[in-house]
């Protein structure tokens, strides 16, 4: 093969011929990790969507290339940070109109430069033809003239092949000039119009944000004054705020400009089971009274939501096409969780896998790993805040050993992309692990959540391995309306040992279909496609399933429909847990999610429940929190520019350099599924037992 190295890109072909034509495929270094296996072979690999094995033919070879590939991935990084960083729109548009007309100048110079050449040919042509007449007139051998006549023929398609040159030259010049005038016209009108559609949008938002602050001061009681007694619930109330006194318009705010919330809106905390305290009271001192509280049980409520009101497009309107975990927002979009928590939360339902676990036939043992994958979506229906991003080594870990027998343990491991590896494990015999990366895209009108990664659950006493992979969330009505979130697509899961499937079908919702929302369906098969067991159930509230029976003389499609038609099979695999009571003030958390941030003694000091701008923000403390959120994302921008530029020395000097590493899972191929993924290295609760933290980083 040829590789070519470019621009941050590595491409390669059959052969250095092939180039002019087709490339076989690229890969980006800005994103690819580089890994050596040996004295000749190295891997190269973008997340687990491209992964190159390559051979160079001597050690000299491969280190020559693997010390240009770090110096261009150096580079990519730098170059794409910038980007990142770079100016608004109007400064590059400025920017791409002074580079045509920039190069229009030069190709004008050119041409003129090929003008004065032309003439100088044409100058010279005439002096030529005129000494070849001369010569004719000379008299001399009849075969000299003929000499002589052809010579002056072609002095004379020269000068003509000159003349069209250049006749050419200037017909490309003016076009380029007509047509970029056309360009220019053509962007213009699309700017004017997207200017249009934004205030249009604006407006829209504005006077939906009105009407939503105009209902709520003819429906809602008046809070209870501050100092005054009152029930726990009206305590935990007393944070929400009126904004009806403010001017109909609302100030817009950038997305870099954190918002400060009035004082008169009252970060009220009494009457929590957190922190009776103060304002001025430390954090550290509120933990201590957290710790005190969950020692005695697990806590079952957190303060409640203020009611602050915000107006999305003054944010949202720069985000449109861009990756969400690029761009800095405020606290007033999140939830008090991280996303490891989040990812922790599949873990609500976990006695199904306790159930699959006992079971001796595999296939049924598959639908309650199906119902579990399920199960892991019904907490999100209502829950249209987003967590935290979790910052560059953040863990998160929930020991449940005494009370449900498992523990977990999440760490994020990479932050562009966003990257969480999860590990947990059971003694009721199974393990669960997995590591997501989440890519997200602003629509307009609505918002993507793409989950990328592997999910692996292997039971120990039959080595039964199944993986799967998650579904695409989407958030409705982002800039006006309720908001409302919707899963699509489909999710095969597989036994690896057996070869049993089961296929599950998440139906998007539509306005116009009389089928049930939130509909999921399923069949399970063995590996000779034969169905077995038929699904049934919507991913909020319960899974059914139905075993089917072949009946003698008639086809698959029949008997399966029998099947379904047979109540006596009907066996429900799952069904939704109720919400807390007041769930819709404490961000709809279930039993479970309202535990997680709870403050506990003796974790890692990089636990997301040691996190400052989160607790802050669990709080009611928003306007804390979002300058917290602030230092902590400027603290973490600066460690990754040092590794960058030690990363870029390294490589000039030649000498080794460790890329970032995570500290509880190794980088490595999964047996089964070839990926490269991070696998639970096994020494976090042993250090937790020691109490030996001295090798994490400091990020809070």
């Amino acid at each position: 093969r040829w590789f070519v190295l470019s621009n941050g890109l590595l491409s390669y072909y059959r052969s250095k011929a092939e180039m002019r034509h087709t490339c076989r495929g690229t890969i980006n270094l800005a994103t690819a990790n580089i890994t050596v296996e040996d004295s000749c072979n190295f891997i190269i690999s973008n997340g687990g969507a491209q992964t190159y094995h390559l051979k160079a033919s001597s050690e000299v070879e491969r280190q020559r290339w693997v010390t240009a590939l770090e110096l261009a991935k150096a580079k990519a990084v730098k170059m794409l940070a910038e980007s990142d960083d770079s100016g608004d729109e109007e400064s590059v548009s400025q920017t791409d109109k002074t580079e045509l007309q920039s190069t229009l100048r030069t190709l004008s110079s050119k041409v003129e430069d090929l003008s004065t050449c032309n003439d100088l040919i044409a100058k010279h042509g005439t002096a030529l033809q005129r000494s070849l007449s001369e010569l004719e007139s000379l008299k001399l051998p009849a075969e000299s003239n003929e000499k002589i006549k052809q010579v002056n023929e072609r002095a004379t398609l020269f000068r003509i092949t000159s003349n069209a040159m250049i006749n050419a030259c200037r017909d490309f010049l003016m076009l380029a000039q007509t047509h970029s005038k056309k360009w220019q016209k053509s962007l213009q009108y699309e700017r004017d119009q997207r200017i249009r559609l934004e205030e249009t949008l604006e407006q829209l938002a504005k006077q939906h944000n009105h009407l939503e602050r105009a209902f709520r001061g003819a429906t809602v009681l008046p809070a209870n004054p501050p100092g005054s007694a009152g029930s726990g619930k009206d305590q935990c109330c007393s944070g929400k705020g009126d904004m009806s006194d403010e001017d109909d318009e609302n100030e817009f705010f950038d997305a870099p400009e954190i918002i400060t919330m009035p004082e008169n809106l009252g970060h009220k905390r009494t009457g929590s089971n957190i922190s009776g305290a103060s304002s001025d009271v430390s954090l550290d001192e509120q933990y201590k009274h957290q710790l005190e509280e969950t020692k005695k049980e697990k806590r079952t409520r957190i303060p409640y939501k203020p009611n602050y009101s915000l107006n999305l497009w003054s944010i949202m309107k720069n985000c449109i096409g861009k990756e969400l975990s690029k761009i800095p927002m405020p606290v007033n979009f999140n939830e008090p969780l991280s996303m490891l928590q989040r990812l922790t939360e599949d873990l609500e339902y976990h006695e199904l896998l306790d159930r699959a676990a006992k079971c001796e036939n595999s296939l049924e043992q598959l639908c309650y790993v199906a119902a579990f994958t399920v199960s892991s979506y019904s907490t999100t229906v209502f829950r249209t805040s987003k967590p935290f991003n979790p910052l560059l080594g953040e863990t998160f870990e929930l020991d449940r050993l005494e009370e449900n027998g498992y523990r977990s343990i999440c760490e994020q491991v990479s932050h562009h992309p966003p990257a969480a590896a999860h590990h947990a494990e059971s003694k009721n015999g199974w393990t669960l692990r997995q590591e997501i990366k989440i890519t997200s895209k602003f629509r307009g009108k609505y918002l993507s959540i793409m989950p990328l990664g592997t999910i692996h659950c292997i039971f120990h006493s039959t080595g039964h391995h199944y993986t799967w992979k998650k579904v695409t969330t989407t958030v409705h009505n982002i800039i006006v309306g309720k908001l409302w979130i919707d899963q699509s697509g489909e999710i095969d899961i597989v036994n690896h040992k057996t070869g049993d499937k089961c296929n599950l079908k998440f139906v998007p919702y539509s306005y116009f279909s009389r089928d049930v929302a939130r509909k999921v369906t399923g069949e399970v098969t063995d590996p000779s496609g034969k169905v077995h067991f038929a699904l049934l159930g919507t991913w909020d509230e319960k899974m059914d399933c139905f075993k089917v029976q072949a009946a003698s003389g008639e086809n698959g499609g029949d008997a399966r429909q029998r099947g379904h038609e047979a109540e006596d099979s009907r066996v429900m695999l799952w069904k939704r847990n109720p919400l807390p009571k007041n769930a819709e003030n404490m961000y709809y958390f279930s039993e479970l999610a309202l535990t997680l941030n709870a403050w506990e003694g003796g974790t890692a000091p990089t636990d997301s429940r040691l996190r400052p701008d989160q607790r802050l923000m669990e709080n009611g403390r928003w306007d804390e929190a979002n300058a917290e959120k602030q230092r902590l994302e400027e603290k973490q921008r600066l460690s990754r520019k040092k590794r960058e530029a030690e990363a870029a020395k390294a490589t000039e000097d030649g000498t080794p350099h460790d890329p970032y590493k995570a500290l509880w899972f190794e980088r490595k191929k999964d047996p089964v599924t070839r990926e490269l993924t991070h696998i639970y290295s096994g020494e976090y609760w042993e250090c937790k037992e020691k109490q030996d933290w001295g090798s994490c980083p400091d990020i809070f």
